[in-house]
């Protein structure tokens, strides 16, 4: 096998060189809830279908982020698929400092306590059966307890650093 002429030098690995590479990589984006001292919740583009027998899912979360002591020691955590439609709710769960439960935020206390978030595409409540350290950042495996798939409309996608809708 002969190496193409047009491959540029390969890079060494830095946080930078992951996160250009995955820029290209198209994700579905989730939002992750929790109950801590009140509801907390992030927007995640890590989320995994890890096993069907058991149902297991599974998220990444930084240990600086502001929902990390909740998800540290939570039981259950909701999971919501986003549809096109919620561009501003995934904005206002990723951004630092917003208020994410605010009035702009329909949900519902879900079960075993866990926010639900009103029309997304699907969700989950799911019980935390580990969290496995990797680098600043946490693997959370979840085993879906409950959720509704019945949601209307197509995923939100986060591709090259921006929310996406998939094109016709």
């Amino acid at each position: 096998m002969t190496a193409s002429p047009d491959l540029d030098t390969p890079q060494l690995a830095t946080p930078d060189l992951l996160r250009s590479v995955f820029r290209r990589h198209a994700a579905a984006v989730a939002v992750i809830t929790a109950r801590g001292s009140g509801p907390v919740g992030f927007t995640a583009t890590s989320l995994t279908s890890v096993s069907a027998e058991p149902p297991m899912i599974s998220f990444g979360i930084g240990t600086g982020a502001s929902s990390w002591p909740a998800i540290s020691r939570a039981e259950h955590v909701g999971v919501h698929i986003l549809g096109e439609h919620q561009e501003e709710l995934a904005a206002t769960f990723a951004r630092s400092g917003a208020d994410r439960f605010g009035p702009a935020t329909r949900w519902f206390e879900g079960p075993h306590g866990v926010p639900v978030l009103d029309g997304v595409l699907a969700w989950l409540v799911c019980r935390v059966v580990a969290r496995v350290p990797a680098g600043d950042h946490r693997v959370v495996l979840a085993e879906a307890v409950v959720g509704d798939p019945a949601g209307a409309g197509r995923p939100l996608l986060y591709h090259q650093g921006r929310f996406n809708a998939l094109r016709d």
